[in-house]
């Protein structure tokens, strides 16, 4: 690997390029051809999504769903189906569908109940449900499994790619209400509470100890490094942000990528772990058909480049030749909003 004191990282802000002079990823069928992924969040299946025909011109390998896949907020498994249903029906989802692989999670919208945890009652319904909508075989041991997490790698002429799905829904425990109205949560006390929960963080230590891939993309539904805003956060409960770092570091994971969305706002955070040659970078998309407008300012002491308060998806370009991953925000008409390189 690369030192990390030579790593490029270029990052910019562009309210309006040209999609014909937005270079698109080439498809990862040839030797030392980028592999390229696609992701996004915050899907209302009641809005119009203007982004499929855009994605879909990418080619990506895989499309990996963050969460709030459908906006149902219901324990009444009839009308969740009805609202994947409609996303299934979409002509341009479909074409997306068609070639190429569907992974992802869910958030609380699909889960059930606006930031919902542990206690959703209907929690097990709904499993059924997305698992449906994913296409997930009625033998694929996540039908058993209590949560939605799911790991698979990507192979190439050129290298693999581990995408590891999180269930940040299932298992989460109670977060802590802000009696002021400025923010909507505040931290635990450090040590209380679990993200994961027990069994799935044992699984995702086994995946990043074992995992021989060149790249470990780690979708999360919500935010891991951005804590400061006051909503869903893995920041709320800061000893599993440091548990998950830890984890970064005793695995020896190469090249560890995690995904969010959640905030219907895009941006890149970053930090540095001890005894890590690279970075770790967020990357956050949302939404795919609705945004935070209004937005003017959050702090985000990880924060790289500028908040993107518009609908838009999220593209990665994994060159493992060169060891580098090209991320990119991207919006209507294939607008270039964002980028950010990254050598491992």
């Amino acid at each position: 690997m690369k030192n990390v004191f030579i790593t490029l990282i270029s990052v910019f802000l562009t309210a309006c390029h040209s999609p014909k002079n937005a270079a698109q990823f080439p498809r990862s069928d040839g030797e030392n051809a980028p592999l390229v992924l696609a992701f996004g969040s915050c899907n209302n299946h009641r809005l119009e999504n203007f982004l499929w025909k855009e994605i879909v011109k990418h080619q990506p390998t895989a499309w990996i769903w963050g969460g709030d896949n459908v906006y149902s907020d219901t324990d009444n498994m009839d009308t969740l189906r009805l609202d994947y249903q409609l996303v299934l029906q979409n002509k341009d989802y479909q074409a997306l569908q068609k070639n190429t692989k569907i992974l992802g999670t869910w958030d609380d919208h699909d889960y059930g109940v606006n930031d919902g945890g542990f206690e959703f009652a209907a929690k097990r319904e709904s499993q059924g449900a997305f698992l449906d909508f994913m296409g997930v075989s009625k033998t694929d041991k996540r039908r058993e499994q209590a949560g939605v997490y799911h790991a698979e790698t990507i192979k190439t002429l050129s290298g693999s790619v581990r995408i590891i799905s999180l269930d940040t829904r299932y298992f989460r425990s109670p977060l802590t209400k802000n009696p002021s109205v400025r923010k909507r949560f505040v931290p635990n006390k450090y040590g209380e509470g679990t993200m994961l929960g027990d069994a799935q963080w044992q699984w995702l230590e086994k995946e990043l100890h074992t995992s021989t891939a060149d790249f470990n993309v780690v979708m999360s539904s919500v935010q891991v490094l951005s804590s400061e805003h006051g909503f869903e956060t893995w920041g709320n409960m800061p000893h599993e942000v440091d548990k998950f770092k830890r984890l970064v570091q005793s695995s020896k994971a190469k090249g560890v990528v995690v995904l969010s969305g959640d905030r219907h706002i895009s941006e890149f955070s970053k930090t540095a772990i001890d005894g890590v040659n690279y970075p770790l970078i967020d990357f956050t998309s949302s939404g795919l058909t609705h945004a935070y407008t209004s937005y003017v300012f959050e702090a985000n002491k990880f924060r790289i480049g500028e908040v993107v308060p518009k609908i838009s998806y999220g593209l990665l370009s994994i060159d493992f030749k060169n060891k580098e991953i090209t991320m990119q925000i991207r919006g209507k008409e294939d607008a270039l909003l964002g980028e950010l390189k990254q050598v491992y």
